[in-house]
């Protein structure tokens, strides 16, 4: 299937695609796709959110924090 022929796909059809494509890739993700360090880094930083040495911020803060990045990048 090309991009044309998804393109021309009725937006039920595409939605039913997406689904299926999110499901496949869950799969794969689940099936040790993520290296062991980068697990033991997750499980570290959520540690550390647990314990409340890990700093947080609320979303909007986020935000402008990025976009300041990206207009001084």
């Amino acid at each position: 299937m090309t991009t044309a022929d998804i393109a021309k796909l009725p937006v039920a059809e595409k939605l039913l695609l997406m689904e299926r494509l999110w499901d496949a890739l869950r799969v794969q993700a689940d099936s040790s796709v993520v290296p062991a360090w980068h697990k033991d880094v997750l499980a570290e930083r959520l540690r550390r959110l647990d314990t409340g040495n890990e700093p947080t911020s609320g979303w909007t803060e986020a935000k402008e924090r990025i976009r300041s990045r990206i207009k001084a990048g």
